[in-house]
């Protein structure tokens, strides 16, 4: 069972999804009915939805560059019992914003956050191969 705490940091959000930990807690349920692989454990992270100010301050401290982006992960992998906590994800609203006028905001969203997921899952795509093979995982899940 996958399990994600939402914490709305930009009230932007707002203009989109009236009730941001509702939307994303309807795709995980969608999500936990269809995926069978984490029965034993229960997969928990942390959604932060935020500005491109908070972000671009987040990708400065950690990754030492100075811009924003439209999604931040940051794994942390800690088992209690049955749970592990997976790390944490921020998500800029500008960014998503600019990007649902090709498409949709609510669209938008879920290909970022399932991005960050993968991130935390393990995922990279540093090299060709591994941008395909998360890209593909990506597609797996949006179809889901």
């Amino acid at each position: 069972m996958i399990k994600i705490n939402v914490v709305l940091n930009n009230i932007n959000w707002k203009k989109y999804l009236k009730n941001p930990k509702s939307f994303i807690d309807k795709k995980i349920e969608l999500l936990n009915k269809k995926n069978k692989l984490h029965k034993k454990n229960t997969l928990i992270c942390s959604l932060l939805l935020s500005g491109a100010k908070e972000i671009k301050q987040l990708n400065k401290k950690f990754r030492k560059k100075n811009k924003s982006t439209d999604v931040l992960s940051f794994p942390l992998k800690v088992k209690l019992k049955n749970k592990l906590y997976l790390g944490d994800i921020a998500i800029s609203f500008e960014i998503i914003n600019r990007r649902a006028k090709s498409s949709s905001f609510d669209h938008e969203l879920d290909k970022m956050w399932i991005h960050g997921y993968l991130h935390l899952l393990g995922h990279d795509h540093k090299k060709n191969k591994d941008y395909y093979l998360m890209k593909k995982q990506e597609n797996l899940i949006l179809k889901k």
